[in-house]
């Protein structure tokens, strides 16, 4: 393992965008959550819901891997930040550098996954990881697009829901938005049956799942 994070973080734009990585001791910060959890539930399909430069999708795909089960990672994420992921065989390739190659990846927004063949073959989710777009409306777009298809076991993750009514400025520079991710927490805290759990590292994670005791 501690060769693989060598290799990961021998790309300095893998220990950005605020999951607490860390260089010198090799240390994927909140990485080593999203692995263990992946290991922990061993689900056959994950989500991950946008990614700069695939952090997320390649520590899911690297936890499915390791798993006797298998798994594959569904990446959604349209490259409207920049052009990184345009191109379908340098993404399968770059991936691949990595070793991982349990990774689709979908040159989509949400909205247009879910109106995909591939989605409407989706039987049973594990873990869907949320850091796309961070407006309210859209975690809350990317939420209910997967909350049906969610095993028992299964939890959602919301990047960067601590930081809430940041304006920043959005792919086109002459276009704003509202960083509301944390709004659509707050709702999610008042629905039953479900268990959210802030944890307040760097932007911030939520942790979504259903709740046992009232679904016994």
């Amino acid at each position: 393992m501690d060769q693989w994070i060598r290799d990961l973080f021998a790309h300095p734009e893998l220990l950005r965008m605020g999951h607490c990585q860390r260089l010198q001791d090799l240390n994927l910060g909140m990485g080593w959550l999203y692995y263990g959890l992946a290991r922990l539930i061993r689900p056959q399909k994950a989500v991950v819901i946008g990614s700069w430069r695939g952090f997320t999708p390649l520590v899911f795909g690297k936890a499915l891997a390791d798993n006797a089960e298998g798994g594959v990672v569904y990446f959604i994420d349209p490259s409207q930040a920049d052009n990184f992921w345009k191109d379908e065989v340098k993404t399968k390739t770059y991936f691949e550098s990595f070793g991982i190659n349990n990774i689709q990846h979908f040159l989509m927004t949400t909205q247009e996954f879910a109106e995909s063949n591939e989605y409407k073959k989706i039987d049973k989710v594990g873990i869907v990881f949320v850091d796309g777009l961070h407006t309210e409306e859209q975690v809350r777009f990317d939420y209910e697009a997967f909350e049906r298809l969610l095993s028992d076991d299964g939890m959602f993750l919301f990047h960067d829901s601590l930081s809430t009514s940041k304006v920043r400025w959005l792919y086109d520079p002459e276009q704003r938005y509202e960083r509301r991710v944390g709004s659509f927490i707050d709702e999610l805290k008042t629905r039953v049956p479900l268990q959210v759990m802030d944890l307040p590292f760097a932007k911030g994670l939520t942790l979504v799942r259903k709740n046992f005791s009232e679904s016994r």
